[in-house]
């Protein structure tokens, strides 16, 4: 019999964990990623609740009656959402759906108060049954866009497709549409009004995508320096002066200021990703002023928005510019100064002053008054974490589709922003865009549900491949991407 210590006795060969689970499982990880979205959602149905009993409180001295109806709403959204991602992109990043959420809960808040406002000062309809209408329905096409597009790749294929149908529906409004507050950018099908530039936005990032990743080299490889800046060669200009001709008409016909700067603006900043080279940024700044000035110098539209933006106060003139028929952008200011650094509180200020457009890219105003600079900053700064983690997801996806989908995505998403902000605290002439999520419009908020998608879908497809490259070949070719680990399973 051997004693312990016998160094001729044989020893047994040390423990080795699979090659699976010596690295980070992917399960493990995915799970995470969900429980914190959500923990998330939970603190998201919190807020949005505290905020619409706070409103009812202050406006009417007691809870809002529908209360226990919106609280059931917003956690039944929150938890759909939740139970989708987690079936059709368990890997996805777990911030994107408690942002979108968060700022659509927000705008239902701010909707529910200032319905009573217009209720009792113009004897307006209310908007918010219809605004979270169309948020179920937009919660509903995110969810279908991740369960029929299982990769992102797939829509490379139609890109002239989609801009084909872009383009028809961005000229639509100039020969079908309806003429409303001086722009003709919705359509009127069967007493429904429809925004087609909401769509053209994520419709345009597919296309220029696409385009970009078949044409980088020829964009970005030739070209002449002048004053120290590499511009593009005369024959690759093609793209970016068509799309300049086709926003200048948008903005000329349909009169809408704020489409023609995102149209633009998305497919300069695309290029510049694409290319690396500043040339195409200096075309498009030279672009836009000229056409600006054109359209600015010409179209009376254009011209009284921005009479109102240099000298907005003028409307209380008795010789007041021409063309300046609105209060709205001194009334914004006024909203703005009212409510300081933190606001008169929700619901104790009187954002219904601004009229009709309180409700649309002057909601921000409501904010500005009632929640402060505080709550404006808030308010921005969870748009800007929201195109943070788009941008994040191009620099992790593998794929230069995926890359340019989720900038040209977060770009628009950060225009869209700029030009409605901007607008209503004066820093840019009025654009009469919605701000996205938060302002009524179902259009507006469709859309941006089907980005969200988009975005969800393209951060999944990234941390599957980031996984799959740690895995190594050996196990990827014996593990498919959508089989789980069995225990035990590897290289041992």
């Amino acid at each position: 019999m051997q004693s312990r210590s016998d160094p001729h006795r044989p020893r047994p060969p040390p423990h080795r964990a699979p090659a699976s689970r010596a690295r980070a499982d992917p399960l493990t990880a995915a799970g995470s990623r969900r429980r914190t979205e959500a923990l998330l959602l939970v603190f998201v149905v919190a807020i949005a609740t505290l905020g619409h009993a706070s409103a009812g409180l202050a406006m009417n001295d007691e809870l809002p009656p529908n209360l226990a109806g919106f609280t059931i709403s917003m956690a039944l959204l929150s938890l759909v959402g939740h139970l989708g991602v987690r079936r059709f992109a368990a890997r996805a990043d777990p911030l994107v759906l408690p942002l979108a959420m968060l700022l659509t809960g927000l705008g239902l808040v701010l909707l529910h108060r200032l319905d009573q406002g217009y209720i009792e000062r113009y004897g307006a309809d209310a908007n918010a049954p219809g605004q979270l209408l169309w948020t179920v329905v937009g919660v509903a096409a995110c969810l279908v866009v991740l369960g029929l597009l299982r990769d992102h790749r797939l829509l490379q294929r139609f890109i002239y497709i989609t801009m084909a149908a872009a383009l028809v529906l961005l000229i639509a409004p100039a020969f079908f549409g309806a003429d409303t507050y001086g722009a003709k950018r919705w359509i009127i099908l069967f007493g429904f009004s429809l925004q087609p530039g909401e769509f053209v936005k994520i419709m345009i990032a597919v296309f220029f995508a696409g385009y970009l990743v078949v044409h980088r080299d020829s964009l970005a490889l030739t070209g002449r320096k002048v004053l120290g800046v590499r511009l593009p060669p005369m024959r690759q200009l093609g793209p970016i002066v068509t799309v300049w001709i086709v926003s200048m008409l948008v903005l000329v016909f349909e009169r809408d200021l704020g489409t023609s700067l995102i149209f633009f603006g998305v497919f300069v900043v695309m290029l510049y990703v694409a290319t690396e080279r500043t040339g195409w940024i200096a075309c498009g700044l030279v672009m836009a002023s000229i056409g600006a000035f054109v359209v600015g110098s010409t179209e009376p539209h254009v011209q009284a928005r921005v009479a109102a933006w240099l000298e907005p106060l003028s409307y209380y003139r008795e010789n007041r510019p021409a063309g300046v028929a609105s209060d709205q952008s001194a009334q914004a200011l006024f909203s703005f100064g009212t409510g300081g650094v933190s606001g008169t509180g929700l619901g104790l200020g009187h954002p219904e002053l601004i009229k009709f457009a309180g409700r649309s890219d002057f909601i921000l105003t409501t904010v500005g008054e009632e929640l402060g600079l505080a709550g404006v900053m808030a308010v921005l700064l969870l748009y800007a974490l929201l195109v943070q983690r788009g941008l994040r997801m191009a620099l992790g996806a593998r794929d230069p589709f995926g890359k340019l989908l989720a900038v040209g995505l977060a770009s628009a998403l950060a225009l869209q922003v700029f030009v409605v902000a901007g607008g209503v605290t004066g820093l840019i002439p009025l654009t009469g865009k919605a701000l996205p999520f938060l302002a009524k419009g179902g259009s507006s908020l469709l859309a941006n549900w089907i980005m969200v998608a988009l975005l969800l879908r393209i951060s999944d497809s990234a941390e599957r491949q980031r996984e799959a490259d740690a895995l190594g070949p050996a196990e990827t070719a014996i593990t498919p991407p959508a089989a789980q680990p069995r225990a035990g399973a590897g290289a041992g």
